[in-house]
């Protein structure tokens, strides 16, 4: 086939894949994110904070929304359109949504930074660290170079896979211009994904500058970047015509790393990356003028960062606790992503989240497991080369003055404490999951986003601002956009069954639960549609500060601070490779929820600081589920 040629076995060991379709042949053509009509967005903005507030509250918060609509909402919202009509070539959120996360002065740890980690290899003897760490590392190169060359299959959306997922489909589509492309895979029901993230995975990472970061990549640059046990060491593993190092190289490398028995630095740099912004900023400045511009060019411009750990897993909390925060001196939080891998070959990522969102790091991650599983480069027989590894690996050192030595004792001091208030709950519930949801006819993401509003009313007694993260990739440079999953009828039916639940039929609690699962699909919908309201106000809000007009006074109403002051902060995924998901509170007095929906059960991963009780709501998350489900089956429940 055309496009095959030189597709050599000595080839192929370089490539994931060669796909016909070129990466970004649908790139040109993608849709333009829709700036939302203010009426609608002021509509949903009142439907979201319905459930929050008393009556007088609402009244209130009513008011100053059609006021806004009417007034300063509607100029700024004009400029916003006019502004987006002469900025085809991307977004109206892409600068806002930047400036947002650069300009944040909180550490990136917790505060950001999640992590997805994969499944074990399904061969036991292949999770082993060496072998694990070799395999995954050569996958994740050759997804780098098959993304460069163009090869990677685009990431497509696929509502009738039938008819769109085929090789007659890329065929014909292949021949069909990038700037009508798009329109090709429409007609059947595909949706191709924006990519304008992927490049930034390799070679990238964040620098703390004064004020606002910034965000770097060097794509000639050829090494890789490892952590153990606080010692940074760097190898190229691309040589001079482009070419990967033999994997029998890089596991030799490996080898003499996890074999190298130096001390553990007194002062680790690792904590740098963890402080606030503007701290790390200026003591960045001080390393610099010390001496250490050079090897600190080799830490911002590695490929990836690969963290080797020397302990193994105890348990899904143990694993949570290792891959969002670890002990703080084996990662390096600003790099695009930290590849974790422990002791037992337990693999995840730790990734810096303003470069990019789930859905390129998730397309990464289902490929490198793909690939090192079904394809692993070396196997528990393989013999390392045998090579120089000593000439090859060079090992970082950083010159410290009295100034850094306490910048960093000062880092590892907040990093302990922050990580020591920082707890990790983890439930399944094994009574059911999509099969018997989709069977019942509701939708398995409104019934955990419900059984979520159902335990913090039990918990808490209230309804309180809640996020769930859509992604918008289905338009050119979209990011996400929020699903807000508490509403009034989330709140009827959390309080139906936690408090009134004698007064109420089963066939009446039915009816509340499909209420809510159409509503929350309704919502789900408009958000993946760039309809939702949250991006819309932001992105006005941001306008009106950068034109240096007083903030409107629609913004300073306590409810709109309220509404984004989100106890509840959730995000769900589900895929073959990733065994679990996760990420830290955004407020002090909130939960971080990862949950997922699989066939036949459903998990949840909280995380919060001591303002909350996460193992409490999980029982109440737990309690709420069994009494969906028994409700849902037809069975009546008791209080």
């Amino acid at each position: 086939a055309p496009g095959r040629r030189g597709y050599s076995s000595a080839g192929s060991a370089e490539f994931l894949h060669r796909s016909i379709v070129p990466t970004m042949h649908y790139q040109k053509s993608l849709p333009r994110l829709p700036v939302p009509k203010l009426e609608d967005t002021i509509t949903r903005y009142l439907n979201a904070q319905k459930p929050l507030l008393n009556d007088d509250q609402f009244r209130k918060t009513e008011e100053l929304a059609h006021a806004f609509e009417k007034g300063i909402g509607r100029e700024l919202h004009e400029q916003l359109v006019a502004q987006d009509n002469q900025n085809k070539h991307t977004s109206y959120i892409t600068g806002p949504w930047f400036d947002m996360y650069l300009k944040a002065r909180e550490p990136v740890l917790l505060n950001f930074n999640p992590f997805m980690s994969f499944n074990p290899d399904p061969k036991p003897e292949y999770n082993d660290q060496l072998i694990r760490a070799t395999n995954m590392t050569v996958s994740a190169i050759r997804f780098m170079k098959t993304f460069r060359a163009g090869y990677l299959e685009p990431e497509v959306f696929h509502l009738n896979p039938e008819k769109s997922d085929t090789e007659i489909f890329k065929k014909i589509i292949r021949f069909v211009p990038s700037s009508i492309s798009w329109f090709g895979a429409y007609m059947v029901n595909a949706y191709p994904l924006d990519m304008s993230q992927y490049f930034r995975l390799f070679n990238s990472t964040r620098i703390p500058k004064l004020n606002k970061d910034e965000l770097y990549t060097d794509e000639k640059a050829k090494h890789l970047l490892v952590l153990r046990n606080g010692n940074f060491y760097v190898f190229d593993v691309i040589d001079r015509d482009g070419n990967m190092l033999q994997p029998s190289e890089i596991q030799a490398h490996f080898k003499y790393i996890l074999s190298d028995n130096s001390p553990a630095p007194a002062f680790p740099l690792g904590y740098l990356s963890s402080e606030n912004r503007d701290t790390w900023a200026l003591l960045r400045k001080n390393l610099v003028e010390n001496g250490n511009a050079e090897a600190l060019q080799k830490v911002d411009s590695a490929l990836f960062c690969l963290s080797l750990d020397d302990f193994p897993i105890k348990d899904f909390v143990h694993l949570s606790h290792i891959m969002l925060h670890g002990d703080g001196a084996n990662r390096w939080f600003d790099k695009s992503f930290n590849l974790i891998i422990t002791k037992d070959g337990t693999a995840g990522i730790n990734f810096e989240h303003s470069w990019g969102d789930g859905v390129a790091v998730l397309r990464f991650q289902n490929e490198v497991f793909k690939d090192s599983t079904k394809r692993p480069a070396i196997s528990p027989q393989s013999q390392p080369a045998s090579v120089d590894s000593s000439r090859a690996v060079q090992k970082l050192d950083f010159k410290l003055n009295d100034a850094l030595k306490a910048g960093i004792t000062k880092a590892k001091q907040k990093f302990d404490a922050t990580v020591e208030s920082l707890s990790v709950n983890i439930i399944q519930f094994q009574e059911g999951g999509k099969e018997l949801l989709k069977q019942k006819k509701v939708s398995p993401d409104a019934v955990a986003q419900l059984a979520i509003q159902m335990a913090f009313l039990r918990q808490y007694d209230q309804t309180v601002a809640t996020y769930e993260s859509c992604s918008t990739a289905a338009f050119k440079h979209g990011r996400t956009e929020t699903i807000r999953p508490a509403s009034v009828h989330t709140k009827k039916c959390s309080e139906a069954f936690v408090k009134e639940l004698s007064k109420h039929s089963t066939e009446e609690l039915q009816k509340l639960i499909v209420e809510c699962s159409k509503y929350h699909g309704r919502l789900t919908k408009e958000a993946a549609m760039g309809q939702g309201f949250d991006r819309h106000l932001f992105s006005l809000r941001y306008l009106a500060l950068s034109k240096g007009l007083a903030l409107p006074d629609f913004y300073q109403d306590q409810a709109y601070a309220r509404l984004n002051h989100n106890i509840l902060s959730t995000s769900t995924l589900v895929s073959p490779a990733v065994q679990l998901g996760g990420f830290g509170p955004v407020v002090s007095d909130g939960f971080g929820v990862g949950y997922q929906v699989q066939d036949d059960w459903m998990g949840f991963n909280v995380s919060s600081y001591p303002a909350r009780n996460g193992e409490e709501f999980l029982q109440c998350t737990h309690k709420s589920l069994e009494d969906i489900f028994n409700v849902l089956k037809g069975k009546k429940i008791g209080s």
